[in-house]
């Protein structure tokens, strides 16, 4: 790689340069949201009324984002998604689980079903990085619960959500997709996230919207002689959730943020003006990978290239570190790929709460990049 130094014209710089797939962009009035509480409800216990009511305000705006069915819940506790994958092991998965696996996140929650001694062995398909299975692939002998991500966050695909010809809990993983994807509710039966994506809060929690079967398995397990650590217990979950609480202490922050951007959200269209967001964004990126030569969609598939993590691959010629080295240095930051995934590839966040403005500023700086011949390996 070249080391020559460019002038980096104003004119390219996002009016935010953050574009990470999480943590991800916060919006200021999130961060005002925190300021605006700090003596009222910072430092204050959260089982009492003002902690309380910014819960159940979350509770009830994800409730109205999602459009929730009849009888479902939304349900939040500590931990993240990982710890949700564990809590799932002990509470919700009865005896067998079936799993799509399509790239790093998408195979964590099969691992952990695998390695729990209590469970039988997962059916587990695996499908090529880069692609997203359809749920028809599913192997459904015996599972009382299937699951997969429904955006692969490592790959920057996305799978379909629909319930397949199956008794079975659906369980999906919707971390980077939740408030960035069209979703029916009803074709799943626990729709999962941590806020650190599309509802760009701290990570340190999960949410889920539960329907109630879900919430049936749950209270029959717990009722059962299973084993069952109390940070891992989702009848726990349940039932401080109904309280509008959690049931050990959470980050306060991460919970006034949150509350800000369902509001920003339901007062922007609900899902659906975020999915207008979001598809925006996606086709500024692609259309953009489609017309460089030097780049190209990772995704493959039109259909199933993601709208809110969007990865491009470079020929071989360029080095996309470099790009994304200069660009850091102009406070353009987080598009380099997923660690493991070992690619010359950039990733790029496009969330909700990116304006797709910038996303078309992104690519003008690369093309910047690129035309200075700055990143040639040749």
């Amino acid at each position: 790689m070249s080391t020559h130094q460019m002038k980096f014209p104003v004119e390219l710089h996002p009016a935010d340069g953050r574009f990470g797939c999480g943590p991800s962009k916060i919006r200021e009035s999130q961060i005002a949201a925190i300021s605006d509480h700090a003596l009222d409800i910072m430092g204050t216990s959260h089982r009492q009324p003002a902690v309380k009511n910014v819960v159940g305000g979350i509770r009830e705006g994800l409730s109205q984002l999602f459009q929730l069915p009849e009888g479902y819940e939304v349900v939040l506790s500590l931990g993240g998604a990982t710890a949700f994958w564990d809590a799932a092991t002990f509470g919700l998965i009865e005896e067998k689980s079936a799993h799509l696996s399509f790239g790093e996140f998408s195979s964590k929650f099969a691992q952990a079903s695998a390695k729990a001694p209590w469970l039988q062995q997962p059916n587990i398909t695996t499908a090529p990085v880069g692609t997203a299975p359809s749920p028809t692939e599913l192997d459904l002998s015996g599972a009382d619960v299937v699951a997969w991500a429904h955006n692969e966050t490592s790959t920057g695909a996305m799978a379909e959500v629909t319930r397949p010809d199956t008794d079975a809990l659906v369980v999906i993983d919707a971390t980077s997709g939740a408030g960035g994807l069209p979703v029916d509710i009803s074709q799943t039966d626990v729709y999962y996230f941590s806020p650190q994506k599309c509802f760009a809060s701290d990570g340190g929690l999960w949410l889920a919207a539960m329907s109630p079967r879900a919430i049936e398995r749950i209270a029959k397990i717990a009722a059962s002689d299973r084993f069952i650590p109390a940070f891992f217990d989702l009848q726990t979950a349940v039932d401080n959730s109904r309280k509008n609480q959690t049931y050990n202490t959470p980050a306060v922050a991460s919970l006034l943020m949150l509350h800000n951007q369902v509001e920003w959200m339901n007062d922007n269209g609900g899902l659906d003006g975020m999915v207008a967001r979001t598809s925006a964004n996606a086709a500024a990126l692609y259309n953009w990978a489609d017309n460089r030569p030097e780049v190209q969609p990772f995704v493959s598939d039109p259909a199933a290239r993601s709208l809110v993590v969007g990865t491009v691959d470079f020929a071989d010629g360029v080095d996309a570190a470099g790009i994304a080295k200069i660009l850091r240095a102009e406070g353009i930051v987080d598009i380099e790929p997923y660690r493991k995934l070992g690619r010359n590839q950039l990733r790029v966040g496009m969330f909700p709460a990116i304006d797709t403005e910038d996303v078309e500023k992104l690519t003008q700086a690369i093309d910047f990049v690129l035309d200075s011949g700055a990143v040639s390996t040749t």
